[in-house]
């Protein structure tokens, strides 16, 4: 007999978790953060990974609980990815898509997953990433790449395809140090619901628009 975990509210022994290589853990994927950021400082939107409060603000604002197709922007060192994966369905898909390619392979290496699809690329190539895979238009999508110092042409383009692939009523969360995201997707998607997560290094905006 299944029974209910009131965490989750699904039944004990159903969800799939994340599991971790040895050789992971915080302080080795906040060095890699570090180094990815000193690296790519225009690519990378923070020196330090999420904080646990700033994860579960974005499982609740994207309402990740109830999604069938979430991606992931910038998934980073994989502390977001595995709070997505934790409350995930478990016949939903989480599309997780990174530029820089240590962080790429350090997903490969500590993240194993059935429902986690890795690419390695430009968010720019969503569309084509969405349509490979064969996946629906996404219930969720979450990023954490820097508008703010990417080119404007580029941010104007992941923008435009975010509000096209996002299903009608749809989420789109934007966690920021600073506001710019919000003048590139406001035009597509209106005015966003805006959040402080101050319980983060550094505190972060989180924005959230949903497709009308």
């Amino acid at each position: 007999m299944a029974f209910e975990d009131p965490r989750t509210g699904r039944a004990a022994g159903s969800t799939i978790l994340p599991a971790r290589t040895l050789g992971s853990g915080p302080l080795r994927d906040s060095l890699g953060f570090l180094r990815g950021f000193l690296r790519n400082p225009s690519q990378v939107g923070s020196v330090w990974p999420s904080s646990h409060r700033l994860e579960q603000r974005l499982v609740r604002s994207a309402a990740i609980a109830h999604a069938r197709t979430v991606v992931e922007l910038g998934p980073g060192t994989g502390g977001t990815t595995a709070a997505f994966l934790a409350a995930l369905p478990a016949s939903s898909r989480l599309l997780a898509i990174e530029l820089d390619p240590a962080f790429h392979q350090h997903l490969q290496e500590s993240l194993r997953d059935p429902r986690l699809l890795l690419e390695r690329g430009s968010a720019e190539r969503l569309a084509e990433l969405l349509a490979a895979r064969r996946l629906p238009a996404p219930d969720a999508i979450v990023s954490g790449i820097p508008f703010s110092t990417m080119p404007a042409e580029v941010a104007d383009r992941i923008a435009a395809t975010v509000a096209q692939v996002l299903r009608p009523g749809g989420r789109f969360v934007a966690y920021q140090v600073r506001a710019h995201v919000a003048d590139f997707m406001s035009p597509h998607l209106g005015v966003p619901e805006k959040q402080w997560e101050m319980m983060n290094v550094p505190p972060m905006r989180v924005f959230t628009w949903v497709k009308r």
